[in-house]
């Protein structure tokens, strides 16, 4: 794995805590925009980058609250080896068990996927869009991923979160900030590793919708962790948005606890902007995929835009796709998005 073991970057941006440009939906040519076969393609605006930036030997960014992206930057992964549960099913191509695992001293539950055959096996793991915790099953939210994954080659950790399942049971500040479903992220990596068949060279990690946000924390916490990353549909990059626009009308009262406890974010700014991956995206070193559909009606459009914008100001090798007409969940065109990200993958982790 092209690991950067203990070397780590300073980066403490003043990003805004509202994205630009929320009016309009992209449009062709302003990042990689795909189109159907034999169409020709729009121009894209921006050069690819000549090279992934390298971390240096900075110090972190200061801790000012336990409830940051900079206190779990100074939190090396602290997982355990995945123990089976219970063997769910077998098909020609896979097996998959239920599982579980540590992260930081709490029980994880999630799926495993193992590929048939010897290996080593390049490993993913597959972060989770938002659902109810008191409705979610073991293994929800990115079935169609993790069965495409599988059979083409990867061993699959998809992470419940904690909260989740059969996990244990957390506070409810870190179903807001999201920080404790980082870590789990992060540990699941961790998990991987200690599995005799997978190729701790080969890992990456996926995430769509809320577990866009969850992978683009980790990214930023644990540069060198993982060889590349995609996220699908993401939530912004920037806390603020993400509480006004899925919390604000639907829980006021979480909202309201927040600001009682924390500080209105005119009181507390520095408080928000330390909970948003796009403060520290100069931190990323691995290369990154991005999908969004243009109609998207749950993370708007203009969110990709600003994520990939100040990705790329901030020297991330980043790549942006434009779904045209595909809604959040991606539907007709899901298959060609998957092959694309197994083909970025198979590139990225060889």
């Amino acid at each position: 794995m092209r690991r950067f073991a203990a070397v780590l970057t300073l980066v403490f941006v003043a990003g805004s805590c509202t994205s630009e440009d929320t009016s309009a939906p992209p449009a062709a040519g302003e990042d990689e925009f795909h189109r159907p076969a034999g169409e020709t393609p729009a121009p894209t605006a921006s050069p690819t980058p000549s090279a992934t930036p390298t971390p240096t030997e900075d110090p972190l960014p200061e801790v000012h609250s336990r409830l940051s992206l900079p206190a779990l930057m100074q939190q090396p992964p602290n997982g355990g080896r995945p123990r089976v549960v219970r063997t769910e099913y077998e098909t020609d191509d896979y097996t998959r068990y239920d599982v579980t695992y540590r992260s930081d001293g709490l029980t994880v539950s999630g799926v495993l996927i193992r590929p048939k055959g010897e290996g080593p096996f390049p490993g993913i793991v597959l972060n989770h869009g938002y659902i109810e915790p008191s409705i979610y099953v073991t293994g929800q939210g990115l079935a169609r991923e993790q069965d495409a994954l599988a059979r083409a080659g990867f061993v699959v950790l998809h992470t419940d979160y904690r909260g989740h399942a059969a996990s244990d049971p957390v506070a409810p500040v870190d179903r807001e900030t999201r920080l404790g479903y980082t870590r789990d992220a992060v540990n699941a990596v961790d998990a991987l590793k200690r599995l005799p068949y997978v190729d701790d060279e080969q890992l990456a990690m996926l995430g769509r919708s809320m577990g866009g946000g969850v992978t683009m924390n980790a990214l930023v916490t644990q540069p060198g962790l993982v060889d590349a990353a995609v996220i699908y549909a993401s939530v912004s990059s920037t806390f603020l948005e993400n509480l006004d626009h899925f919390t604000r009308d639907g829980r006021p009262e979480v909202v309201a606890g927040l600001f009682d406890r924390f500080g209105t974010p005119a009181e507390s700014p520095r408080f928000y902007r330390e909970l948003s991956p796009r403060t520290y995206f100069d931190r990323i070193t691995e290369p990154v995929l991005a999908h969004h559909g243009t109609a998207d009606g749950t993370c708007p459009p203009p969110w990709a835009r600003t994520t990939q914008r100040l990705m790329r100001e901030a020297g991330v090798n980043s790549r942006l796709t434009w779904w045209p007409g595909e809604d959040h969940a991606f539907y007709d065109r899901w298959q060609d998005s998957m092959d694309q990200t197994i083909r970025f993958l198979r590139r990225e982790l060889n």
